[in-house]
């Protein structure tokens, strides 16, 4: 297979050819955010709108750039050490600190009446299907490859909200698995995360597929474990 970039659809749409020197894997694993579904418009756009709703004015665009900024700074979104009890207050603080510098990185922090107040509604809002799109070719795609008897998984970097949001964008069903990094207490592109996930199939690494958009964690941490990988744009 090609290692460039490609549209989920032209992975998944053309007849995989049972005569192929690779056999069909036994599960396909995608990665959520990015690849079955995006945000509309951008982040930048939403966290400005609902900053709007506190009466606090910013760039969208320079939101975006400061959102993606403090995102990359941030160490990555898993807690080694953590009990599942307390992941939950965890991953609220992480996305906090975040949105946090976020704001003070376009130099409106302080026009908060009340952050903490703020932050909340803001968390929630993305726990709910107002901010998300599913692509055009994620449906179609995840309906061949169920046609074709092989398991499907996820594998993401995201937070324990993953859970609601695939159910509320009707995904959760194609999905025998969910691998999330916060409840492995380790994110991609580390090894750790694919194991756990390869196990919950009771499959080794050479029988699965991994499909992502990030080259480092999708694609690059997939192959360290020995799955095939494939790099999608988005």
């Amino acid at each position: 297979m090609n290692d460039a970039p490609m549209p989920l659809s032209s992975f998944s749409q053309p007849p995989l050819p049972q005569s192929s020197p690779q056999p069909l894997p036994k599960v396909i694993y995608l990665d959520a955010f990015g690849t079955l579904f995006g945000v509309k418009s951008s982040v930048g756009h939403l966290y400005s709108q609902l900053a709007r709703s506190a009466a606090v004015d910013s760039d969208p665009k320079a939101v975006n750039q400061a959102f993606y900024q403090s995102f990359a700074a941030a160490e990555r979104l898993a807690f080694p050490k953590a009990s599942p009890a307390d992941i939950p207050a965890l991953e609220y603080r992480w996305w906090k600190a975040i949105v946090a510098e976020t704001f003070e990185r376009v130099g409106v922090i302080d026009r908060f009446e009340d952050f903490d107040a703020f932050y909340a509604g803001l968390y929630n809002y993305f726990a709910t299907s107002d901010p998300w799109q599913v692509y055009a070719d994620t449906i179609s795609s995840l309906n061949r490859w169920r046609s074709m008897g092989i398991e499907l998984g996820v594998i993401s970097n995201f937070d324990s909200r993953l859970h609601r949001v695939l159910s509320i964008l009707e995904l959760d069903t194609y999905f025998q698995s969910v691998t999330i990094s916060t409840e492995v207490g380790a994110a991609k592109p580390s090894p750790k995360i694919f194991k756990a996930a390869l196990a919950k199939h009771n499959c080794i690494a050479q029988q699965a597929w991994h499909v992502g958009d990030s080259e480092a964690e999708d694609y690059a941490g997939a192959r360290s474990v020995g799955m095939r990988a494939v790099l999608v744009a988005r």
